[in-house]
């Protein structure tokens, strides 16, 4: 199963790291969505299927609180696994982030490995990039 993602930052440059990095982790990408600020990315998410978002914290227009603010707005987008990779340490920004729904937090700079954990983490993916089901409390 391919995974949409879309990566919320106001740095091109940061934006084209996380893209490489992902595809380098192994992580099946269908399509991958890039937006400079949280208004660009409510228009992509009102479009498009988006199975995890990557979010910074500072940016201008509309930064990553009041995106998640907005987010939480809409009863589908809320269930969108959001990872805050900021330079922001574990602050209040990140806090409230977390108290919004965001799922983790990866700090700038980080490590390859750090981001691919936590995203492979986050959307339930094994080392073997395998989706992990869980079972227990179905009902088939």
């Amino acid at each position: 199963m391919a995974f949409h993602i879309l990566t919320i930052d106001d740095s091109a440059t940061m934006r084209s790291v996380i893209k490489k990095i992902i595809r380098l982790s192994g992580l099946d990408v269908g399509t991958y969505f890039e937006a400079c600020n949280g208004k660009e990315a409510l228009e992509i998410l009102s479009s498009n299927w988006i199975d995890v978002l990557l979010v910074d914290i500072n940016m201008p227009v509309m930064d990553g609180i009041e995106f998640l603010k907005s987010m939480n707005q809409d009863d589908l987008a809320r269930t969108i696994p959001v990872v805050m990779v900021t330079t922001e340490g574990r602050g209040p920004k990140v806090e409230e982030a977390l108290k919004l729904g965001a799922r983790a937090h990866v700090k700038k700079p980080f490590r390859p490995e750090e981001i691919k954990q936590v995203l492979m983490n986050v959307m339930g993916v094994d080392d073997a990039g395998k989706i992990q089901e869980e079972l227990e409390g179905c009902d088939f």
